[in-house]
């Protein structure tokens, strides 16, 4: 076992415990950046002055008016910018734009005594537009060429070659929408100057250092004079990764112009119409099965809608080229990937970061071409799979380790719920009832773990002691209620070997450690943890020698469990608080920075190949749904999952995640349904779902009635902390599951061997509409399944096409 995965005796990692702030959570006592507004003096509030046209040209921003407005202190414009009028990474985001790029594009912020004033204010400037056409949907965007940044191409095997293989060719199209985060917390910061003009920030941000980053460019300072701390998180699936520096930048500007503290904070109608969203995509494929329904290649290409401006568009797509395959062996593959610019908000990271939407396309192709082989869906995507020992890999070149999970986790899942009899009461109760119809699908999850730029694998940590032996973590990751920081106080204590209760972790700040990756890409506790352990293991082996000299042995047999050092093969004892002590006297030193970078990670961007993570996060899930034929409703019956996390640093934590990703899942997939204006009146591309009342989310109500949540058991993984695995963001894909249920219980309404299409989100009309088609299929051509020779297809004759939607 190696070093990273060893755990001690009587390790704190592994213990089920509650989330280090869950009191908090529950009383209202936790603070958010907001909160800390009530206790800062005489602070002004930022309001944005949006323009509600999808684009134009600004000629003239008028702000006299808003000055009259009693308690109105500044306007803000591009003009007061000293540094960088610029808040993304690209380099395409102006801060102040003199374009309008989408509908709520802000052009000025105004600054107010009191948020009233500054919203009158706000809506006292004047700004002139000349308006120019706009690109509003991702069909419009494809037509008019509309693209924006890289164009990867990955490529594996033969091709050409594999589709001449084939028995059955089949093509189609599927074009699925985004998500709204919807984080209980929106995009907040605080930002106050001291008196030799250093920014202190106060930030709802995912990533800290970048968010000094940008701060330093648009003031024109250099980093050390720009501090962001990060107290915790309302929530940030993402949406907090790249977003919320152009809003600190604001409040950090007022702060600068004025010597005053400014507040931010975005209102909920602002949140949803000015911050970006999971990225939509279309994909067109073309795949090939031999005779037993083995993938022999796959053609397709993915378009994701990037919004008005790049932000991580380009990674997003990346890895959800890298994710199409999920948990099956394609011998021969072309994807290539292309990002619409179109003018609504700039879409941007969600828990997944692309490899859901990748996912999703070769998940709904299996879905959709089972039918057509005479094959069960579930045995289709068996056939599939990764398997030991046959040396395979990933399309961009990475050899799968661990294939043997992806089979343990399935037969478990088939085993746990009891799929075989469950299936046959399905058909039995589908026979009895006309108009209702249940399903159960079972689907898998492989997902790769790590950032895919190499350079962001790396994490850092500073560890304190304290003479009284109490100790104080500060570490890179931030807060969001994910639970990092309840894992990284696990760490820290079963690597120092002391009770918890003697663990306190400090806010995550710039100034405690620098240049710090996003908590993102499921790796926070990965990176944080190994540099935590890392700092502690340091301060361990000082601690170890002074106990040695006081204990009458070597350092090598010295042991330190629930806060005692003992020596090996003796009574004698020395305790935490002592022992530290004692090395304070000794002029020992009682603090260590720690660091930890990802090994063995390689990745070439231009030839979109390499072995961009550290390993493969799996999963399977069993969905089993029942739908009302007259209205399309549905219910989720009953839900089982077996996941691997490793060796779980945090189990009740973990859990949680899974229950959580799953449920997101199912809301993106089933329920969560963004629409913009796309009429050529005044409204055009307005967000029409800007508020809970217009855009649905997951409640109780939609929870499964039965919910089973097993992580895998048996399965260390060598090379990472105490031998865990990542678990943020891999559960979100467990909820294909639900969507290819709903598939097969529509399928069910029509003859045996149906294939039906469905949209996503495959909200109750969307399955209504599946229904309908199946309902036709008994009377028409089985699903529109066309001979593609007799249509000019390329595939040889007795292939099949599939028109998709």
């Amino acid at each position: 076992m190696s070093h990273l995965s060893e755990r001690p005796e009587k390790p704190v990692v592994g213990v089920s415990m509650p989330h280090e702030s869950a009191v908090q959570h529950v009383t209202g006592t936790a603070l958010y950046t907001d909160d800390l507004v009530q206790r800062t003096k005489d602070v002004l509030h930022a309001y944005p002055v949006q323009v509600m046209k999808a684009r134009g040209r600004v000629t003239a921003v008028r702000t006299e008016a808003a000055l009259a407005v009693p308690g109105v202190v500044r306007v803000l414009t591009g003009a007061d910018v000293p540094g960088v009028n610029d808040a993304g990474m690209k380099h395409d985001e102006p801060l102040f734009p003199d374009e309008v790029m989408f509908h709520g594009h802000a052009v000025a912020w105004v600054l107010g005594e009191t948020l009233e004033a500054a919203r009158i204010g706000a809506a006292a400037v004047e700004v002139d537009l000349d308006e120019l056409p706009s690109v509003i949907t991702l069909q419009d965007a494809i037509a008019a060429d509309s693209y924006h940044g890289a164009r990867p191409v990955m490529t594996h095997g033969d091709v050409d070659a594999g589709f001449a293989d084939s028995a059955h060719v089949f093509t189609g199209e599927f074009q699925f929408s985004g998500q709204e985060h919807f984080y209980l917390e929106t995009h907040a910061a605080l930002a106050q100057v001291d008196e030799n003009g250093q920014v202190f920030i106060q930030s709802s941000t995912q990533h800290p250092s970048e968010t000094q980053e940008i701060v330093s460019h648009v003031l024109g300072v250099p980093a050390h004079e720009v501090t962001v701390q990060c107290l915790r998180m309302g929530g940030g699936f993402g949406g907090k990764e790249m977003q919320p520096h152009g809003f600190a930048a604001v409040a950090a500007l007022g702060a600068k112009l004025t010597g005053r503290p400014v507040r931010f904070r975005l209102n909920r109608t602002q949140d949803l119409t000015m911050s970006g969203k999971r990225h939509g995509f279309h994909a067109t494929w073309k795949i090939g099965f031999d005779a037993e329904g083995r993938i022999q290649a796959l053609d397709a290409t993915l378009v994701a809608d990037g919004g008005w401006s790049l932000d991580l568009s380009e990674p997003v797509l990346a890895r959800a080229l890298c994710h199409i395959d999920n948990t099956y062996w394609i011998p021969n593959a072309r994807v290539a990937g292309r990002i619409a610019k179109t003018n609504t908000v700039s879409n941007t990271a969600f828990r997944g970061f692309g490899g859901p939407q990748g996912m999703l396309v070769i998940e709904d192709i299996l879905g959709r071409c089972a039918p057509r082989l005479g094959l069960d869906p579930r045995e289709l995507r068996e056939r599939n799979f990764y398997r030991p020992g046959q040396g395979q890999t990933t399309p961009y070149g990475q050899p799968v380790t661990q294939p043997e999970r992806i089979t343990a986790a399935w037969q478990q899942v088939l085993d746990r719920a009891g799929f075989a009899d469950r299936e046959r009461e399905i058909a039995a109760f589908n026979a009895a009832h006309p108009h209702t119809k249940r399903a159960l699908a079972i689907t898998g999850v492989k997902f790769g773990i790590s950032f895919n730029l190499t350079a962001f694998n790396q994490g850092g940590a500073l560890v304190l002691i304290y003479k009284d032996g109490s100790v104080l973590i500060n570490h890179g990751g931030t807060e969001m209620g994910q639970g990092l920081h309840t894992k990284m106080l696990q760490v820290a204590a079963t690597t120092l070997g002391i009770p918890l209760h003697k663990v306190r972790l400090a806010p995550t700040r710039t100034d405690k450690v620098p240049n710090t990756s996003a908590t993102a890409a499921s790796s926070g506790a990965d990176l944080n943890g190994g540099a935590v352990k890392n700092a502690c293991e340091q301060l361990r082996e000082r601690l170890l020698r002074v106990a040695a000299s006081q204990l009458g042995s070597n350092a090598s047999d010295v042991r330190i469990v629930e806060g005692v050092a003992r020596t090996l093969g003796s009574d004698r004892e020395l305790a935490w608080d002592d022992l530290v002590r004692t090395a304070y006297f000794q002029r020992v030193q009682l603090s260590a920075a720690g660091y930890y970078r990802t090994e063995g990670l390689h990745w070439d961007a231009t030839k979109f190949q390499g072995s961009p993570f550290k390993y493969f996060a799996i999963g399977a899930a069993a969905t089993e749904v029942e739908v009302d034929g007259f209205t399309g409703a549905y219910r989720i019956r009953r839900v089982d999952i077996v996941h691997d996390v490793g060796d779980s640093l945090s189990p009740l934590i973990d859990i949680g995640q899974i229950e959580g990703g799953f449920v997101q899942g199912a809301g993106w997939l089933t329920l969560e349904d963004l629409r913009w204006d796309t009429g050529d009146g005044p409204n055009r591309g307005r967000l029409l779902t800007q508020a809970a009342s217009t855009y649905k989310l997951p409640s109780f109500s939609e929870m499964p009635e039965e919910f089973n949540v097993t992580l895998l058991e048996n399965a260390t993984e060598e090379g990472a902390v105490f031998g865990s695995k990542a678990v943020g963001e891999p559960p979100l894909m467990l909820a294909f599951s639900v969507r290819e249920a709903l598939r097969q219980a529509a399928a069910a309404f029509g003859p045996k061997g149906t294939c039906v299409e469905l949209a996503s989100p495959a909200t109750p009309e969307a399955v209504y509409w599946a229904i309908e088609s199946a309902r036709q299929a008994g009377t028409a051509d089985n699903g529109g399944a066309r001979d593609e020779a007799a249509v000019g297809g390329a595939a040889r004759t007795g292939a099949e096409a599939l028109s998709g939607a």
